[in-house]
């Protein structure tokens, strides 16, 4: 696994073996990072579920200004931190070793991208959607990886549903700030 592009563009990254990891692939990352490419510049990023902090790490070389990524397994953030410190975002990401529910309970801070991966069929996803507009900007955007034929809500708090892309048996779900409308 490497950093697609930008300023740690081909460093190798770490990841655990098994299967309670499932490190997104480079198309799906790359189609993750095509849709959102002009939104990345100066943003905060939260990666929810980080597995190896690939993704955040990925937002982090293309510009972003910072990023908090949330993982349960100590094993996880141990290999994260290494990450960082070998791309040299050491300085401008947090690593929290906590619940990703729970820090989305207790988190008052606000994030202008979020990019939730969790483990699959363990019904994580839609209890972070349910949570995750409150630590969300008004601008910002949600973007979910998750089994194509799996069902997606409609709405996550005050954001809803945009768009749907399929990469083989993998879909990325991308929600974005609504307003409702009174006449």
């Amino acid at each position: 696994m490497r950093v697609i592009t930008g300023s740690a563009r081909g460093r190798k990254l770490l990841t655990l073996e098994g299967t309670d990891v499932r490190p997104t692939t480079d198309i799906v990352k790359e189609a993750m990072f095509s849709i959102i490419q002009f939104e990345i510049e100066g943003r905060k990023v939260l990666d929810l579920f980080g597995g190896c902090g690939q993704l955040a790490i990925e937002a982090l070389s293309r510009g972003a200004d910072s990023a908090v990524i949330v993982d349960a397994s100590k094993k996880s953030v141990d290999v994260i931190r290494k990450n960082l410190e070998t791309t040299g975002f050491d300085k401008k990401a947090v690593v929290v070793n906590s619940d990703a529910l729970a820090f989305l309970s207790r988190r008052a801070e606000k994030y202008d991208i979020a990019l939730i991966d969790p483990p699959y069929s363990k019904g994580l996803m839609e209890k972070a959607l349910d949570r995750i507009s409150d630590v969300m900007n008004e601008g910002g955007v949600i973007i979910c990886e998750a089994p194509f034929g799996d069902e997606m809500p409609e709405k996550a708090g005050t954001f809803e549903l945009k768009k749907k892309y399929r990469y083989g048996k993998t879909g990325l779900f991308v929600y974005r700030f609504y307003e409702e409308v009174n006449d």
